[in-house]
């Protein structure tokens, strides 16, 4: 049998299959079969046949062309007849890119020593305005913590932490304090979150006054506040620490670091096994006596603290003289969106 004979033969059987389907049409089907031509003797134009979407006849593989434009496969949507592979449906593309940090945590380490009044004023002007860019910045973050310790074993705080170096403040006592309690917070433990009203209750918490120990101990503080000791369930900074959270330090001292043990490299190793050995997932800001100072007559030159804050991808220093740390804190924001962007889940 010649081909064009055999492809007459099957379009006669299949038209003949159509004969109460009312001229319906599978329109997928139908688009992909109308563009199916039956090849004429030559001299003749080639014409175009329409052919059926279902058959209640079985039609013998010997009368069929060897080859088809279309394959039926197995109906197994309830249809009643074969459907055609017009191959695989195309899917949504790729699976969207996994956010950045969906959670922040700011560790503010304040100095408490005699010379601080007006660097604590400052920080508490500046608060709001950098709390904000964050959570403008950050719009992905979901959720924010934010603790305040002071340089010393706060003899201000609320018990079981009164005395405790490294505790998250949530009471305030002494000169030039806020001399309040500063809770409740809503997360219920010692930390502020972004339900909180940020800009009185960190006011409160940041205002430690200036009656602490005079040998400060920023560095030794901050490890505390960030160890896995003070973590415990029941204790003074159970639930501030996540795993899963971009860590930012901010330190803000006009004083040189001699009080803490050990040394910058001691502490960066310390804080960075404290994130899992990730590095990048640590910011730290430190608002210090950096060389050259503005103000070298009210500030001492940090170098131990320079030397750490420097170790950091993410590290910067700014000056603890200013008029306002605002500046300072809005140069930060980029800072902390790029280690924010770059943030590696653990695990």
């Amino acid at each position: 049998m010649t081909r064009v004979a055999a492809l007459a033969m099957f379009a006669s059987l299949a038209l003949a299959g159509c004969s109460d389907d009312g001229g319906r049409r599978d329109s997928a089907t139908a688009a992909i079969i109308s563009g199916v031509m039956t090849v004429t003797p030559s001299g003749d134009a080639p014409t175009t046949t329409d052919a059926p979407t279902s058959t209640d006849a079985t039609t013998d593989a010997t009368t069929a062309p060897a080859t088809s434009e279309a394959s039926a496969v197995d109906d197994t949507s309830g249809g009643a007849g074969p459907k055609f592979d017009i191959g695989e449906t195309p899917d949504g593309g790729p699976p969207p890119e996994p956010k950045a940090c969906l959670k922040v945590d700011l560790l503010f380490v304040v100095d408490n020593s005699a010379s601080m009044k007006d660097e604590q004023d400052n920080l508490v002007a500046s608060f709001p305005g950098f709390v904000e860019e964050i959570q403008l910045q950050l719009e992905d973050a979901e959720s924010l913590h934010i603790g305040v310790v002071s340089t010393d074993k706060y003899e201000g705080n609320q018990d079981p932490c009164d005395g405790v170096l490294g505790g998250l403040i949530t009471q305030t006592d002494g000169s030039n304090s806020s001399n309040a309690y500063c809770g409740p917070y809503v997360s219920g433990l010692r930390f502020m979150t972004e339900q909180d009203d940020l800009a009185t209750r960190f006011a409160c918490a940041a205002q430690v006054g200036t009656s602490g120990d005079s040998d400060e101990k920023p560095l030794q503080a901050a490890l505390r506040a960030l160890g896995p000791q003070l973590a415990m369930p029941g204790q003074c900074n159970e639930g501030f620490v996540r795993e899963d959270a971009l860590l930012v330090l901010v330190i803000i001292t006009d004083e040189e670091e001699d009080g803490s043990s050990g040394d910058p490299p001691d502490w960066f190793s310390e804080i960075v096994a404290l994130k899992g050995g990730v590095e990048t997932n640590i910011v730290t800001l430190a608002l210090i006596g950096p060389e050259n100072p503005e103000c070298a007559s009210a500030a001492e030159i940090a170098y131990r603290i320079i030397e750490f804050a420097e170790m950091f991808t993410y590290g910067s220093i700014g000056q603890i003289c200013a008029d306002s740390f605002q500046p300072f804190f809005h140069d930060a924001i980029s800072v902390i969106d790029q280690a924010c962007e770059n943030f590696m889940p653990p695990g």
